[in-house]
């Protein structure tokens, strides 16, 4: 089950976190079609915040059709994002790098504007389309 780390000085809002923090779940293959996300009460009973801003989050991601909500049993997982597992070799190899950066004195946010250009780098809009439309494997 995923538990949400609720960052209130991070300028996001609280229930896109939610939805961030699930997405990226679905995408490590944490979260799997079927699993049963936490009830709001126990999200509020983790995180204190409101109950509504995790139904939002929750409606949200229902209306992306990535969950659903059965009445009296809870919200499931309807399918999964992307083929990054947590155990991905890729992953080793990033937490090492991510290590060595934090040994030369990186602060995260130096750690995330230098890995955000480096994606950028990599994965265009222009990129994204293609492969949107199929053009590119």
């Amino acid at each position: 089950m995923v538990e949400y780390r609720i960052d209130r000085r991070s300028g996001v809002a609280t229930y896109v976190q939610i939805v961030h923090q699930t997405k990226q779940a679905l995408r490590l293959g944490l979260l799997e079609p079927g699993d049963k996300l936490p009830t709001a009460r126990e999200v509020v009973e983790a995180t204190a915040i409101n109950p509504n801003t995790v139904l939002k989050a929750y409606r949200e991601l229902e209306r992306e059709g990535l969950v659903e909500a059965r009445r009296g049993l809870g919200t499931f997982v309807r399918k999964s994002l992307g083929i990054a597992p947590v155990d991905s070799p890729l992953r080793a190899e990033l937490d090492g790098w991510a290590e060595r950066a934090r040994e030369t004195g990186l602060e995260r946010d130096d750690v995330e504007a230098l890995f955000t250009s480096v994606l950028d780098e990599h994965f265009t809009k222009d990129q994204l389309d293609r492969k949107d439309r199929g053009d590119e494997a």
